[in-house]
């Protein structure tokens, strides 16, 4: 039934073949990796309008020119990019091109920076979706956490049921949003051109001056604007093949769609000089403004809470992918390069949930409040991949490679003023949050790396002489809780794989193991039974130290196996109604350190109960 359920939900499992047949085209990469960059417009620019609001009438003046320094500055990450795409076409984006060419702890800077950014740009664009929602329909607004929390399984299911069907998925809600958005700018030109400039003399003075700390810390907030662009070389191995001319042209694409959104939002409400009522977005402002309260607003206010919400497909793209790498690297726990059913991994997916799901619930659902954790990793990553590719192209040398490290070195350099202005800006507001996690999630990373290398050198082979003689015949002592049908086959394999057998039964109450002892004779007279005592009433110690006066009685160099008779319910439910004794006598014995070079096998012989 759990099966069925399963593949009701996800859908049946996928052969390792198909994995060719998942790779996207253009159109739906397009949907399944800009919805972070492209949707970023709805909370940068409600940054930069709460950071200007602040002077009143005169700071909210700076809002385009500030809008047009980021502009620039995405214009300049997006082609340092495009010429990672054509470098590093295996994927891996920042941690790839940082630990090739800067070293293992940059790389690993860069991908404890990629992953925690991820994690927040799930976290910012659910609650940012739900916050456009609620500006539209108010009695939304005090349910914000429980609606971005059903949004999230909403995609998390859709990712787990794979990678071409959560593309297509995404489809839909990325081209609504740009036609309708799209669409509501055309008309704010028009509107603009009839009326004219809108009057500022409305908003109330405040009698805060404007500050070069003012506009440094806008500026700061607002460069959430180019989060998403590095998705694109993050997630290559999406596209189809031609892998690195599909995605540069993909990137470009996304590029300049972004700095039209963005412009043209951020001009329009300069030049009609819009300002939001209480408990509204200002691109919410901005459409009602344009369109009224027509079914034109609501379908731009959908569209957005759509975009944002598909804009945590791109974490659900790029966070499993990197930590897959970082998997195969050995710095992250195997389980992460496991693909699942779906050929999608699903591991990596589930972890991204919980952490998204804990940082809404943590936060309130308020996207304001995630936003100066968000900006820190994202420009530390973008700097140290700018600054990989700088080296990369000087080794590399190729055609071309003075013009394009220099593109790369301009990209490393505004990236890393970006990052220290981000830092310094919000350090207070929760930035220095980020800078403690990356530098420790690098140690762990490195503590991950230490122990499989550890794992690695007492497992291998070298030095070790070969010796091929058949081991000797084991030793067998078969722990019962009493006489019954479920310990037949394990005697009866016992006795074929040994010929020295023996049983021992813990005797918890007194007076019990008279009638068991009696039992045994009657089937097994020719197998000792050994009666152990336990007045405290403890099962897995007195096992635990009759196994060692074993060993130590033969004395022979060997540990005896245990042989475990364990039945089985017919249902799963009904495993709950037992000890589970079996199963812990297992853990015991498989974590206890093995005594004078000792080894001990242990063999579980289940018996299935009857329907």
């Amino acid at each position: 039934m759990l099966t069925h359920l399963r593949e009701l939900v996800f859908g049946p499992p996928l052969p390792t073949g198909r994995l060719e047949g998942e790779r996207l085209n253009k159109v739906r990469a397009l949907a399944a990796l800009s919805p972070d960059a492209l949707s970023s417009v709805a909370y940068a620019n409600q940054e930069i309008f709460l950071g200007l609001a602040v002077a009143g009438a005169a700071g909210l003046a700076y809002s385009l020119p500030i809008a047009v320094a980021i502009a620039g500055l995405l214009v300049i990450v997006s082609v340092s990019y495009s010429q990672t795409l054509w470098a590093y076409p295996t994927g891996g984006g920042s941690y790839t091109v940082a630990k090739e060419n800067l070293g293992a702890t940059p790389g690993l800077v860069a991908a404890g920076a990629l992953l925690i950014d991820y994690v927040l740009t799930a976290a910012v664009s659910l609650t940012a979706g739900v916050a456009a929602i609620a500006s539209a329909f108010p009695m939304l607004w005090p349910y914000r956490v429980p609606l971005s929390l059903a949004i999230l399984l909403i995609i998390l299911v859709a990712n787990l049921r794979g990678l071409r069907e959560s593309g297509t998925a995404m489809t839909i809600p990325v081209y609504l949003f740009l036609g309708s958005f799209g669409a509501m700018l055309v008309a704010g030109l028009v509107t603009a051109a009839r009326e004219g400039p809108g009057d500022w003399s409305g908003v109330p003075a405040t009698g805060v001056p404007i500050t070069l700390v003012l506009l440094l810390h806008t500026f700061a907030a607002g460069c959430t604007a180019l989060t998403g662009i590095e998705a694109i070389s993050n997630g290559i191995t999406v596209f189809r093949p031609p892998v690195s001319r599909n995605a540069s042209r993909t990137l470009a694409i996304m590029a300049v769609l972004m700095v039209a959104l963005f412009l043209g939002s951020i001009g329009l409400i300069h030049y009609l000089a819009v300002v939001p009522q209480q408990a509204e977005t200002i691109l919410s402002a901005l459409a009602r403004r344009i369109l009224g309260d027509s079914g034109g607003y609501y379908l731009v206010q959908g569209a957005t809470l759509l975009i944002l919400a598909v804009a945590a497909n791109t974490s659900f793209a790029d966070f499993p992918r990197v930590a897959s790498i970082l998997a195969r690297d050995r710095y992250l726990p195997g389980q992460f390069a496991n693909l699942g059913d779906r050929l999608v991994y699903s591991n990596g997916m589930l972890v991204l949930a919980t952490l998204t799901a804990i940082l809404i619930f943590v936060f309130g659902g308020d996207s304001h409040a995630l936003i100066p954790l968000f900006a820190v990793g994202v420009f530390l990553a973008f700097t140290l991949s700018q600054a990989g590719m700088v080296v990369h192209w000087i080794r590399a040398r190729s055609a071309g490679w003075r013009f394009k490290s220099l593109v790369n070195g301009v990209g490393a350099t505004l990236t890393a003023a970006t990052f220290l202005i981000v830092a310094f800006s919000k350090f207070r507001e929760g930035a220095w949050i980020v800078l403690v996690l990356i530098p420790a999630m690098a140690i762990v990373f490195r503590a991950v790396h230490l122990h499989y290398r550890e794992v690695s050198r007492g497992l291998t082979l070298h030095g070790l002489p070969p010796d091929l003689r058949p081991a000797p015949k084991p030793r067998v002592v078969i722990p019962i809780s009493g006489v019954h049908r479920g310990i037949v086959d394990a005697v009866r394999y016992a006795q074929a794989i040994s010929d020295e057998v023996r049983a021992v039964y813990v005797e918890i109450h007194p007076g019990q193991a008279e009638a068991v002892l009696r039992q045994w004779h009657d089937w097994w007279p020719d197998i000792p039974l050994d009666i152990i005592p336990s007045p405290y009433r403890s099962l897995i110690g007195p096992l635990l130290s009759y196994l060692d006066q074993i060993d130590e009685h033969f004395n022979d160099g060997l540990q005896a196996t245990v042989l475990l008779p364990e039945f089985v319910p017919a249902h799963w439910w009904q495993g709950l109604l037992h000890n589970q004794t079996a199963w812990l006598l297992k853990t015991a014995m498989l974590y206890r350190r093995r005594r004078h070079g000792y080894q001990r096998a242990i063999i579980d012989v289940p018996y299935h109960l009857k329907r």
